[in-house]
């Protein structure tokens, strides 16, 4: 056989089409990561003001105008105020300032991501050092010491998401990237809740007790990952549903290319360009990453909306899996001679 002809045996079309994709898909992931953060600025950080009379709205018209629109600030009536809006993460920080003296007191929450609270830190200590005053960081929400960088619930909700479509993956390969009927989705779906529950009780132990990374609620931390590993794993069941072993390149460009990198783990979400700021929330790993946090540091406020995010996902993917199997089932029936009043005996039929 001449090697054109072993080159066309070799590689089909199907096989072209989905080096082509891979390719792709390999192209994505680069621009995807290095365009979010490759060159991270604060843009629009919600941020507090507190000072007395008109200095709080002097400082606040002051911070609006930076140059790069770094902060949006507001004016709050007190430290309570700043301190209550930080924990149920309003905003990102706050500046107490004091006309009396020369210190102000910036407050900051590490526990929503160090970068962000580091370049606030950075960037009020530049502004009063311009007018001869000091600033004194008090940490409301601090990272704990055992959670460098506060990435460690960012790591967490891409460990159960690479969980969830691995197993959705595994479970197409091993039988098919269709379901053929609906009790075959059913049963997929089902070891998608067994694995879902049983990984995320798994990493809450592994990043809690074990390794101390991640203080809060274990049970908590439980139910997340039980979640975003079910959700993932229903939304790659019905991308292979709807476009076979394709769906599993469609799982990793939604969840891995589009997610992780505005997920707000390496650098909240203020300091990401605007595609991404936008999508992040929208997204698994950047809702996950959200309540993972909130969980361990802010006592587990403003969660609903990315918990009904993940919720709608795992929906999707339910619906989107049993339609189209039964479709699927429809179809293949509706396809066959009904050859019910056959009968057949030794190679021959009688029609009776």
């Amino acid at each position: 056989m001449r090697f054109a002809d072993e080159l066309k045996s070799a590689v089909t079309p199907r096989a072209a089409l989905l080096v082509i994709g891979v390719l792709a898909l390999q192209l994505l992931f680069i621009a995807s990561y290095v365009g979010a953060l490759h060159n991270p600025k604060p843009r629009d950080v919600p941020f507090g003001v507190v000072a007395p009379g008109a200095a709080a709205e002097q400082t606040a018209d002051k911070l609006k105008k930076l140059p790069g629109d770094p902060l949006d600030p507001r004016v709050l009536k007190d430290e309570a105020a700043a301190r209550h809006q930080i924990m149920n993460r309003d905003i990102d920080g706050a500046l107490l300032v004091d006309p009396r003296g020369t210190t102000d007191t910036l407050l900051v929450a590490s526990g929503g991501g160090t970068a962000l609270s580091g370049v606030l830190s950075t960037l009020t200590t530049d502004i009063d050092a311009a007018q001869k005053r000091t600033v004194n960081t008090v940490d409301v929400a601090p990272a704990s010491n055992q959670d460098f960088d506060g990435l460690s619930s960012f790591y967490l909700v891409v460990g159960w998401c690479v969980g969830g479509y691995l197993c959705a993956s595994i479970l197409a390969i091993s039988a098919g990237s269709r379901a053929s009927n609906v009790p075959r989705a059913v049963i997929r779906l089902g070891t998608m809740a067994l694995y879902a529950i049983v990984g995320g009780l798994g990493g809450a132990i592994i990043i809690g007790p074990i390794l101390g990374a991640l203080p809060g609620s274990v049970l908590g931390l439980w139910g997340l990952g039980a979640l975003v590993i079910f959700g993932v794993g229903a939304v790659t069941l019905a991308l292979q549903a709807l476009t076979g072993i394709v769906g599993i390149g469609l799982a990793v460009l939604l969840v891995v290319i589009g997610g992780n990198p505005s997920a707000g783990g390496a650098f909240p979400l203020p300091m990401l360009p605007p595609f991404w700021e936008a999508i992040g929330p929208w997204l698994q790993p950047g809702a996950g990453t959200w309540v993972a946090r909130s969980i361990a540091y802010f006592d587990g406020n403003s969660i609903t909306r990315p918990l009904l995010v993940l919720s709608a996902w795992a929906v999707l993917g339910v619906v989107v899996t049993l339609a189209l199997s039964a479709r699927r089932r429809t179809t293949y029936n509706s396809g066959n001679l009904d050859l019910s009043g056959t009968n057949y005996s030794s190679g021959s039929s009688r029609f009776g």
